[in-house]
């Protein structure tokens, strides 16, 4: 059974094949994710690795947490499933020239909660 694992802390210089690298010396490594900002593209400073056991998850926890990667200590541990959020508010409507428009709905402007996509 593959186990998740959190990885917190990251150098936004730290790239997928380092994560990788890091942890395929405790065992084998199914999966390695670093989380990117889906505007700019750029690192959020964590991510996920999947080890293929339990054990092997253990064996990385207690020799990553707290180990330094490109001068920053990781934290490492089991990966929580994630949380169902309410759907977001959306922005704040800000400064508008010209009528306002309401397509219906509350007031306020833009955005939305999140949408399934399928």
């Amino acid at each position: 059974m593959n186990t998740k694992l959190f990885v917190g802390n990251l150098s936004y210089n730290t790239t997928e094949n380092d994560l990788h690298d890091a942890f395929a010396a405790h065992g084998v490594v199914v999966e390695a994710n670093l989380m990117v900002d889906r505007v700019s593209g750029r690192p959020r400073g964590f991510g996920f690795v999947t080890m293929s056991t339990p054990e092997e998850a253990q064996k990385a926890i207690e020799a990553l947490n707290g180990a330094e990667i490109d001068g920053r200590a990781l934290t490492v541990n089991i990966a929580r499933p994630k949380e169902e959020r309410p759907g977001g508010g959306g922005g704040g409507g800000g400064f508008r020239r010209g009528p306002r428009r309401d397509f219906g709905g509350s007031g306020g402007g833009g955005g939305g909660g999140r949408r399934e996509r399928y």
